[in-house]
């Protein structure tokens, strides 16, 4: 390639004076770790090889491999117990991985609890749409039996807001699209903990509307899964954006300004 054709390489925007970086061997080292884990290859509460065989087959140093499994640490992919002798234990990171940086980046930006009501709006109409084109009889099950039985036994113990919000996440992630199930999680804790507060003291100043309320919201939760039932996307789409818009109104009602930070504090 003459010098003449890489000129446009090097003289493009950004990369003037910019060096290639290579990267340390830990970080290779720890890239075939992590891939292995994103295959499979190794699972969640497996414990790594012992160094002494990583170390053979990776043909490095002990320090090296040890910082290669401080990176995988970090990124909480392992979790090291020290003074252990069986080594690294692989650890499938959930959405809590996430989900408090994220509610922090929230808090910093100033983002009101109505504006991750309009991101849930968002995204569950599209995971009940999902879920019932695509959803299995046990996930309907599953959901059914949060209505029957953990719903009225939580409301009756007055933990009526955690539960909803479990139902909320469980939908969506019975729906298959890791995407969606992921944001929802990242939101999970900021809606459980606005909607228990809500809950508790609507119980407690006016039991009637309370009362009322909590029959409205189990009627929508049949509705949706006689929809999921019967494989109608268009129409579980539908019923719960209006379940959401509804929800919204009573759960935010004269709190539309409570900023994410009030509700972690």
């Amino acid at each position: 390639m003459t010098d003449a054709a890489w000129a446009p390489i090097f003289d493009a925007p950004g990369t003037v004076g910019r060096a290639i970086r290579t990267p340390k061997t830990a970080e290779l080292v720890a890239r075939k770790l992590r891939r292995m884990i994103v295959d499979g290859e190794l699972k969640d509460g497996d414990h790594l090889p012992h160094e002494a065989e990583l170390m053979e087959h990776f043909s490095v140093s002990r320090p090296t491999l040890r910082e290669a499994v401080r990176v995988l640490e970090a990124e909480r992919l392992v979790e090291v117990r020290r003074g252990s002798r069986t080594g690294a234990r692989v650890c499938v990171p959930g959405p809590e991985v996430v989900a408090r940086p994220a509610s922090l980046l929230l808090e910093l930006s100033g983002a009101t609890v109505a504006d991750v009501y309009v991101a849930r709006e968002a995204i569950e109409p599209a995971a009940a749409r999902l879920l019932a084109e695509q959803g299995t009889e046990e996930a309907f099950d599953e959901l059914e039996r949060i209505v029957d039985e953990a719903i009225p036994s939580s409301y009756a113990a007055g933990t009526f807001g955690q539960t909803a919000a479990r139902f909320h996440l469980r939908m969506v992630q019975l729906s298959g699209n890791a995407t969606l199930a992921l944001i929802a999680g990242m939101l999970h804790e900021i809606y459980e903990r606005h909607t228990t507060n809500v809950t508790r003291e609507r119980s407690e100043s006016d039991v009637e509307k309370y009362d009322a309320n909590y029959k409205l919201f189990v009627r929508s939760q049949r509705k949706l899964i006689k929809l999921l039932r019967a494989r109608d996307g268009a129409g579980a789409f539908t019923h719960w954006q209006k379940h959401m818009i509804v929800a919204q109104e009573m759960v935010l009602a004269g709190r539309e300004g409570t900023q994410v930070r009030d509700i972690l504090d």
